[in-house]
């Protein structure tokens, strides 16, 4: 049963922040679930006393209580920034005379670096669709348009035509939260999707708006693109683990080695953070040091010894 409270705090996200459907529908649950354990732990507080006998008591319990169902430490984190932010609401809305989540801080977790595919690997996957049919020069246009735009597979399959300026090859994109961003395509990419436009997706018959489409004119769903990489990475030897998202982490990671600034990349990428591309400072990182050894005077006066 969810508290009146939290259906207001969401439709202010919702409205004000512009959150995702699938973001929502995860705070939803997240707050949902912590109600579940408040009311258990309360029986009988009626909803208006509820949050109010929550204190950094309660809150400690509850993260010792989801831990031991084995939470792992991104959902931890994902549901504890629902409770500072519920909370912070309630504060703001007068409900709270207090914010008894104010220090609650994320999990310390060490974040992995991702999956990224060598640029060989990257060209035989590319070159694995045929050309020939419709499917294949859709499917080789789709995997073009991933690795040229680092899309991530929601904003590929909800791409439509006019989502795409031939002209000025670029691409409008409306990412997490429906935020609209402009990328560039080079121009191999965009001569496929213009070819594909013009001359092969009419072949499908369409019955919906999306630019890429099933064979039955019907817009592609994720599950379908992850199946059509899975296939086209088996056929060009990619033995290591691959999906959609990896297609945009090569794209950033091999931007960064070529001499991209970080800052670009968080843009193309549609980052409202830049943390969030910080992920891969290891490439810059590994680049600076190999520039650092390149050119540096003395670096040069010991190599020529």
């Amino acid at each position: 049963m969810p508290h009146p409270l939290a259906d207001i705090y969401l439709e202010n996200l919702l409205v004000q922040k512009g959150l995702s459907e699938n973001t929502l529908s995860a705070y939803s649950a997240d707050l949902g679930d912590f109600l579940s354990f408040l009311r258990d732990r309360l029986p009988g507080c009626a909803d208006d006393e509820l949050l109010r006998a929550v204190d950094e008591q309660i809150l400690f319990l509850y993260v010792v209580f989801v831990r031991k169902r084995g939470l792992g430490g991104r959902s931890l984190a994902r549901r504890l920034s629902a409770l500072r932010g519920f909370f912070a609401f309630a504060r703001e809305e007068g409900v709270l005379d207090k914010d008894p989540a104010r220090f609650l801080e994320n999990p310390k977790f060490v974040r992995s670096l991702p999956e990224v595919l060598t640029r060989a690997e990257m060209e035989a996957i590319l070159a694995a669709p045929r050309l020939s049919d419709k499917l294949g020069f859709r499917d080789r246009t789709m995997l073009e348009l991933l690795y040229a735009s680092g899309l991530r597979v929601s904003e590929l399959c909800s791409l439509r035509a006019l989502d795409f300026d031939l002209q000025r090859g670029i691409l409008r994109v409306f990412g997490k939260g429906a935020k609209e961003r402009l990328v560039p395509v080079h121009a191999e990419a965009a001569a496929f999707l213009a070819d594909y436009m013009h001359i092969w997706r009419p072949l499908f018959k369409p019955v919906a708006q999306e630019l890429f489409l099933n064979r039955s004119g019907k817009g592609l769903t994720r599950v379908a693109v992850w199946k059509l990489v899975q296939r086209y990475a088996l056929k060009a030897g990619v033995i290591v683990p691959i999906s959609p998202h990896t297609f945009r982490h090569s794209f950033a990671t091999h931007l960064l080695e070529g001499g991209a600034d970080l800052r670009s990349v968080q843009m193309l990428l549609g980052h409202a953070d830049v943390s969030a591309t910080e992920i891969y400072t290891h490439v810059q990182r590994e680049l600076v040091t190999r520039t650092h050894g390149r050119y540096h005077p003395r670096n040069l006066k010991n190599c020529g010894r």
